[in-house]
């Protein structure tokens, strides 16, 4: 045990800290710059500098003996490790640069249409309706018909992605009960998810066919760039979906928000980018010490793990001012819902654009958007989530919707 810091009885893991996650940030941010757990006798930084060197720095803090509470080191990962989420320079500099370049940002644009389609399609059966639930029936629906096309995955698989992406993120955490039920339902689906990553299985415009496009300039063989795929796919729809639920949870107990995101719709991307602030859909992932080191004044062991809360950094009084406060026209892209460094999310420009797409067209079709009931939580081990979001809203006038003033 640790001497000389504080010494926590704090499981990140349990539902009295998933119920109220941001009472337990600040005690967390207040004991100190850096604090031991004792439940799974792990360090912590939960303070956004702290968390931010951490991140940034890979040569003392890797990712390699991965970025979930599993030690691969000691013991064996349930999957081939994520060449690009769970590997450190130099290996991990191809596989980063294969994926840059097969969603680069003018082969993010090209997908613009699309999603302005699918945004606009979906927005106008939900308007039509008057009621409907943010979750199931706009941010679920909307990703799981634009995020597999973009990919050049095959309709008609969304359930199964949804079951396998809630079990890839839930086993970052330890194997308690949420893990086990996301295992039970996802491994079914693991080898059919592994087919749809190959090759074969990826229509030849999408996301997917440019990461294979490096096995044909020699960059990569066949086995790697099905992983690439997969690690992009897996990561990219879960936390998506739920940072956009959490976009119109919060526009929606805002009205001067929404109204001026109504008023000025190059907004949509600002409050995107609060929201990722405000409710970080990845609350918190793993580094491991490369050989002892020094963070904020204390002196950490070689091979040890630190737990990097993002959630709690992205609320850090030190870092924001107000930081409860819900504001689409706050700076908020230094958050750090998308990571940073070399590890940071490679494709956070795709999230952008899907929000940016969807919110666009709801707030030139809704007049108003309110809640229609209170929002219901989902557990997750690692996913700030939201099983249910009733909303309702009232159409805009014929004249706004097509454009005109």
């Amino acid at each position: 045990m640790p001497t000389g810091i504080p010494v926590l009885d704090v499981d990140p893991f349990a539902e009295e800290f998933q119920r109220d996650p941001d009472t337990f940030h600040e005690r967390l941010r207040e004991a100190g710059p850096v604090v031991f757990l004792e439940p799974y006798r792990v360090w912590a930084v939960a303070r956004y500098a702290e968390v931010l060197e951490v991140l940034r720095d890979h040569e003392r803090f890797c990712s390699s003996a991965g970025v979930g509470l599993a030690d691969f080191r000691r013991e064996e990962p349930w999957r081939t490790p994520s060449l690009l989420v769970e590997a450190d320079p130099p290996a991990h500099a191809r596989p980063r640069r294969i994926t840059a370049r097969a969603m680069s940002a003018r082969a993010i644009e090209r997908m613009r249409p699309e999603f302005e389609r699918h945004a606009e399609e979906l927005v106008t059966a939900v308007v039509a309706r008057g009621r409907f639930d943010g979750v199931t029936d706009v941010a679920q629906a909307y990703l799981l018909r634009a995020f597999p096309e973009a990919f050049g995955l095959a309709p008609g698989g969304g359930e199964k992605l949804l079951r396998y992406g809630d079990m890839a993120f839930n086993l970052f955490g330890p194997r308690n009960r949420l893990a086990q039920e996301s295992m039970a339902a996802g491994m079914p689906v693991h080898e059919w998810f592994a087919e749809q990553c190959k090759r074969g299985s990826l229509s030849a415009d999408g996301f997917g066919a440019a990461v294979y496009a490096a096995v044909d300039r020699g960059e990569a063989t066949e086995d790697e760039a099905g992983l690439l795929v997969r690690s992009l796919i897996s990561a990219g729809l879960d936390s998506t979906i739920d940072a956009i639920a959490w976009t119109l949870h919060l526009l929606a107990d805002s009205p001067a928000e929404w109204a001026a995101l109504r008023d000025d719709s190059t907004l949509a991307r600002p409050a995107f980018e609060e929201a990722l602030r405000c409710y970080t859909p990845i609350q918190h992932f793993f580094r491991t010490t490369t050989r002892e080191v020094r963070l904020a004044g204390t002196v950490i062991p070689a091979e040890e793990k630190i737990l990097c809360f993002l959630g709690a950094a992205n609320r850090d009084p030190r870092e924001w001012d107000d930081p409860g406060r819900f504001d689409i026209r706050r700076r908020a892209v230094t958050h750090l819902a998308f990571g940073s460094g070399i590890h940071a999310c490679v494709g956070a420009a795709v999230a952008r654009l899907e929000a940016e797409c969807l919110l666009t067209a709801l707030a030139r079709q809704a007049r108003t958007l309110e809640p229609a009931g209170p929002p219901r939580p989902r557990r997750h081990n690692i996913l700030r989530s939201l099983a249910g979001l009733p909303l309702q809203v009232r159409a805009a006038t014929p004249a706004r919707v097509t454009g005109r003033r």
